[in-house]
């Protein structure tokens, strides 16, 4: 469906993919002056011929590729709805000279959250017990629970959603190791302990992954440092699947929480808790991605840099 308004000089031609009907409403209001382009499915489904479109925006199944960037010969900006953009070919859109963004800073609360409701599940049973009293079984004997309390949890990652951990892991009176290329001034106050890759891998109860998928944490969980995990650790991972090596999703002894698309035969192991790609998905978190991808567009239509600007994926090694 196509927003068409008046036209002028200054008009932007902005198309939308894997667009939701609030979304659709919220930016018709907010970017009115400019001609909008509204898909529900992602490009690669939508486009398939050359478009004029000057701004792009993606979600998560988007893929940007060479193939879909030669059929938009006038874009000069893509923004993904998303705080992860592995889906951005980012060298690519870079050497052609674009500007691309994400969306930083909104799921902090709300994955975190869900990494400790994943985590309590994993501990106390509780989804076992709750299918079986609506079946009328109240037996309860044979799901023994640990507490959290006292705990060592090792979070891998301490952006945003990390820090959040990090505050719930010490309401609940965890000792706390972190692994980070960064370190805030507020990490002291939430008595965190900053530890190499090795020693978090060995020294933690619960393991809690938060860092984004690029080429140095792409098998970050590998075959060779999988063997310093206690074997009765839990493994809660809110991040992309490809951070632990995905072989070991079907091998490791741990019980193992995640969010992750697409991967049905994860759900039928027994120590995997499995869930749609769903951590995000709350009305106030849903609140922010439109509102700072909103900020983002109309940073770069004021000819300004994009306020979440990404640079080009040339990383070092994740220290």
């Amino acid at each position: 469906m196509v927003y068409t308004t008046k036209r002028k000089e200054d008009v932007m031609k902005i198309a939308f993919f894997e667009i939701k009907e609030d979304e659709k409403d919220f930016f018709n209001v907010q970017l009115q002056g400019h001609e909008l382009f509204f898909f529900e499915k992602t490009i690669q489904e939508v486009l398939s011929k050359s478009e004029t479109y000057e701004i792009i925006s993606v979600f998560v199944h988007s893929r940007i590729s060479n193939e879909i960037l030669d059929k938009l010969p006038q874009v000069k900006y893509l923004q993904t709805r998303s705080t992860g953009f592995d889906h951005l070919k980012c060298t690519q859109i870079y050497e052609r000279g674009l500007k691309a963004s994400n969306v930083t800073g909104y799921a902090g609360p709300t994955v975190a959250e869900f990494a400790f409701s994943l985590l309590l599940n994993a501990t106390r049973k509780t989804h076992t017990a709750l299918k079986r009293t609506k079946q009328g079984n109240y037996d309860y004997l044979d799901l023994k629970g640990i507490e959290l309390f006292g705990k060592t949890i090792g979070i891998i990652g301490l952006g945003t959603i990390g820090l959040h951990m990090a505050k719930i892991a010490k309401g609940f009176g965890m000792q706390i190791l972190g692994y980070s290329r960064t370190h805030k001034p507020i990490f002291r106050t939430l008595d965190i302990h900053f530890v190499s890759l090795e020693e978090i891998l060995k020294d933690s109860n619960i393991l809690m992954l938060a860092v984004p998928l690029s080429p140095s944490t792409q098998n970050l969980i590998n075959l060779t440092n999988s063997k310093l995990i206690k074997t009765d650790c839990i493994i809660i991972n809110i991040a992309r699947n490809d951070v632990i090596k995905k072989s070991l999703y079907h091998t490791l002894p741990n019980t193992i929480a995640c969010d992750i698309d697409n991967d049905i035969s994860l759900s039928h192991k027994d120590n995997i808790l499995h869930t749609p790609h769903m951590a995000y998905y709350t009305h106030e978190a849903l609140d922010r991605i439109m509102q700072i991808s909103l900020e983002n567009l109309n940073t770069f239509i004021k000819e300004e840099r994009p306020l979440n600007c990404l640079k080009i994926i040339c990383e070092k090694e994740y220290t």
